[in-house]
């Protein structure tokens, strides 16, 4: 073998390596993590106010422990509650770069909306997010999501309508997590359908907080495959929220 075709070889294994090490490095090295999924922080809440006295005989090193329990009483949570600060709207989709695998993330917090209560239910639930203010890791990657994928100067906002009503429990009253599975109306890029959504909800404080998430599965909403050169994207992703509400 000549020396041409030697450093041509050469050359070809180093560009290889480099195609496939680079992104290595990237995804590992130099790119962060994406942030976990949206979820409620463990609570340590309990359905019960406990109240304990304690006497000790001053005789002998007895000491006998007086308890009394008493349940909670239930709030009043009746009338509109509105969408507070703090509350993250985003996407979530996986990506292999040159077979590298990871998660794009984008996310804004700049929500609105509102629910009602009436008794035992929340009767109306709705928010509307400002599609044009997600953001990820990437600038790159913002470009190509406000661009082509969600065209977000055509269709700035997305909007999710609650169609079921919500029955609500004595224990989610104290500040239990409820956890329910209910439809919902969503309006992404211009498009309108029904969906199905699992959510979790606690009552912290004055605020009532609502987790959750919905499979997007891209063609269904008119959304473009993300997919560019060496950057495979799968086909569907996660719109996933965490809002709190205030009265």
């Amino acid at each position: 073998m000549n020396s041409a075709i030697r450093k041509i070889i050469v050359g070809c294994v180093i560009v290889a390596i480099g195609a496939v090490a680079g992104p290595w490095a990237y995804i590992n090295v130099v790119k962060k993590d994406a942030p976990d999924l949206l979820t409620l922080e463990p609570s340590a809440t309990t359905t019960l106010e406990t109240s304990t006295s304690t006497v000790v005989e001053s005789s002998s090193t007895t000491i006998a422990e007086i308890s009394s329990t008493t349940v909670a009483a239930p709030r009043n949570l009746d009338g509109v509650w509105s969408v507070a600060g703090e509350s993250i709207v985003g996407y979530r989709v996986k990506e292999i770069i040159v077979g590298q695998s990871t998660e794009g993330v984008g996310r804004t917090s700049v929500v609105t909306g509102s629910l009602k209560i009436s008794g035992q239910e929340v009767t109306e639930a709705q928010f509307t997010v400002d599609m044009t203010t997600l953001k990820s890791d990437s600038s790159r990657r913002d470009s190509q999501v406000n661009g082509r994928i969600l065209d977000t100067t055509a269709f700035p906002t997305a909007t999710f309508v609650l169609t079921k009503p919500i029955k609500l429990t004595a224990a989610s009253f104290a500040g239990e997590d409820l956890a329910i599975k209910t439809t919902g109306s969503l309006t992404l890029r211009g498009v309108k359908k029904d969906v199905n959504v699992a959510l979790v909800a606690r009552l912290v404080d004055d605020f009532i907080k609502v987790n959750g998430s919905i499979e997007l599965v891209f063609a269904d909403w008119s959304i473009p495959d993300p997919s560019i050169a060496a950057i495979v994207v799968e086909d569907r992703g996660l719109l996933e929220f965490l809002i709190r509400f205030s009265r």
